[in-house]
């Protein structure tokens, strides 16, 4: 039944990508705000609905969960733990929307073709973090002192956020690109969305899968961060693991619906510095003064609305020029030469 259980969710996810893919997307389209804003409120409403099944769930130990499947914990707890993980999650996957928005404009990505990067992006990053969330459980069951290590982990990547700037990143420097360019051939042009190309009669890649390879390399670092952050929250695998995929099937659309105003909230890199330290204090301190977990809900939510609150405040007061990181438009694409067959 356990292994049916963690089947069930992931068929529940490769479902919803299908759709998302074969149905709603089937043709490469701009994603235009209004349509990204729906999507995202959609998948919240998704994540909402799930974390009530996780209340009764947790509460009537369906399936054996609560019991045979993740921790011996009540319905409002589970659901706590859900949410409160959730929220970190998605509130750390802002600063991925930053990146994502720099390696787009550095590789001059068409507008159109970006929603098929970000898809396949998703689903390695639903494997990678899977592996990973697995890995940490075991390492933490195990070893004690990993709670301090991942606590310190996530301090010292707030210090690392603090200081650095997202301009700085250079993703043409990326070893995964330097490898693949050394080992692969790589046309020079675009070929519609696909990754494989033609290109004098033998296979290339093309730049849109070095983007793609990218923005995989990248949600590594990501990972790092946020897999023991939502560790601080609860230690039941099941609610990292779901909690962490809900807010990383979402990225997407909110990616859509933010990159182009995401200068207008200039101090909230600032609360997500706070987020981060505050999550790995209480990891350090987990075995010694614990912090209930409605305390890290509220601390996390208010650190996150005085950042947009502040935000908004110093917009209305100082206005700064936006510059939208979503390079290209519908007729960016670069279309491949007519002798260029594609994969």
């Amino acid at each position: 039944m356990e292994i049916g259980v963690w089947l069930g969710f992931l068929l529940l996810v490769g479902l919803m990508l299908a759709l998302d893919l074969g149905v709603f997307n089937r043709r490469p389209h701009v994603i235009k705000a209004k349509e990204a804003l729906l999507w995202s409120a959609f998948w919240i409403l998704l994540s909402l609905l799930f974390n009530t099944a996780i209340y009764f769930a947790y509460a009537h130990n369906w399936l054996g969960i609560g019991s045979d499947i993740g921790q011996q914990l009540g319905g409002k707890q589970a659901a706590l733990q859900f949410f409160t993980g959730y929220l970190v999650e998605k509130s750390l996957s802002l600063d991925n929307i930053f990146v994502i928005a720099v390696i787009f404009a550095y590789f001059k990505v068409p507008a159109i073709y970006q929603h098929r990067v970000l898809f396949w992006g998703i689903v390695g990053a639903v494997v990678l973090r899977g592996a990973m969330i697995v890995a940490g459980a075991a390492l933490i069951a195990r070893f004690k002192w990993m709670t301090y290590l991942l606590g310190g982990v996530l301090i010292a990547t707030a210090v690392k956020m603090l200081v650095t700037r997202h301009e700085t990143v250079a993703p043409g420097k990326n070893p995964f690109v330097r490898l693949v360019r050394r080992w692969y051939r790589v046309s020079p042009d675009y070929a519609g969305q696909h990754f494989f190309t033609r290109l004098n009669q033998h296979r290339a890649i093309t730049p849109l899968f070095v983007v793609l390879l990218v923005i995989e390399s990248t949600d590594v670092v990501f990972a790092i961060d946020s897999i023991p952050a939502i560790f601080a929250v609860t230690s039941d695998p099941f609610l990292v693991f779901t909690s962490n995929i809900f807010a990383i099937l979402g990225l997407r659309s909110l990616y859509f619906a933010l990159a182009a105003m995401m200068d207008k909230f200039r101090y909230l890199k600032h609360s997500l510095v706070f987020v981060l330290t505050y999550v790995g204090a209480k990891m350090i301190l987990t075995h010694h003064y614990p912090i209930p977990t409605m305390t890290s809900l509220v601390v996390i939510a208010s650190l996150l609305a005085a950042g947009m609150l502040a935000s908004l405040h110093a917009g209305h007061r100082d206005p700064v020029p936006i510059a939208s990181p979503l390079p290209g438009g519908a007729e960016a694409g670069t279309e491949s030469p007519a002798n260029e067959r594609h994969a």
